[in-house]
């Protein structure tokens, strides 16, 4: 198995990295990926969250839920 196939280890790479989370509800967190667990659950530091590609407010650190992100992505 090489290293990409396997997701956790890909999202372990993103570790303290600025990833973009988007959600169902279309709305993207941007942020420094910090922590995240099995389900996808995931800890971002420093995090911005956007709406229709507009800053709508910086919130510092944020849990999101992993049933509601469809796309992690690097920043």
């Amino acid at each position: 198995m090489n290293e990409a196939s396997r997701p956790l280890d890909t999202l372990n790479r993103s570790r303290d990295k600025r990833v973009v989370v988007e959600l169902k509800n279309n709305k993207q967190y941007i942020g420094k990926l910090k922590a995240f667990d099995i389900h996808i659950n995931v800890v971002l530091e420093d995090a911005e969250e956007y709406a229709n590609s507009e800053l709508k407010r910086k919130l510092g650190v944020v849990f999101i839920r992993g049933d509601t992100i469809t796309v992690i992505s690097p920043a």
